[in-house]
């Protein structure tokens, strides 16, 4: 764009008349619409005075590009998606159930499509590849889910991670990494068992 239609875009962006912008610049009215006209082009005292009235750089006056554009996106990259922030609580197990800790450690962000409600840090490589030791996991509160995702259950004062299956009266909570053993509950076992909710996404440091 012009000086002009830069100088233009700047007034109506803020609704300013042009005797309003030249009482910025410390000219007049009819200076501002040559400038805008295409006629003059304002001195450099001038342009100091808009670009800080503005907020923007002399040369989002001065140049000839536009001055609001919105980023360019490298070919091969997506936009960052809406995120929100969720708890960050204590520790699960994913080897040999531990004692959860029901303390919030920290808030961290996550993608809100999630729809997460907590985050818990995993410990062991009962879960590996997929989810190893110290990767933060995002729970989405839930009584239940389906045969084969992965859940964190509550197994009376313990928890942990692991893929939840039901076969009539007994639960299978099965391991991602194939040496270890599925544990298995039936019968008054169950009673114990509680699904805190469903794993929908993992954050991973490098």
């Amino acid at each position: 764009m012009s000086i002009a239609d830069n100088i233009k875009r700047l007034r109506t962006a803020e609704n300013l008349s042009q005797a309003e912008l030249g009482k910025i610049a410390g000219v007049t009215d009819k200076a501002v619409s040559t400038w805008e006209a295409g006629l003059k082009t304002p001195r450099m005292g001038a342009i100091e005075r808009m670009a800080s009235h503005f907020g923007v750089p002399k040369s989002a006056i001065l140049d000839d590009a536009p001055i609001y554009s919105a980023p360019t996106i490298p070919a091969g990259f997506e936009p960052l998606p809406e995120m929100t922030t969720i708890p960050l609580v204590g520790s699960i197990a994913c080897g040999t159930p531990i004692t959860a800790e029901e303390n919030i450690e920290a808030r961290i962000g996550i993608p809100a499509a999630w729809r997460a409600d907590f985050a818990l840090t995993c410990h062991g490589d009962s879960m590996a590849p997929k989810i190893c030791d110290g990767d933060i996991v995002c729970i989405r509160k839930q009584q239940e889910v389906e045969n084969g995702e992965i859940a964190a259950v509550r197994i009376g004062e313990e928890a942990t991670l692991k893929r939840f299956y039901r076969q009539g009266d007994t639960v299978l909570l099965q391991a991602e990494n194939p040496t270890f053993t599925t544990l298995v509950y039936a019968n008054h076992q169950l009673d114990e068992i509680v699904i805190e909710g469903k794993a929908v996404g993992f954050c991973r440091g490098l």
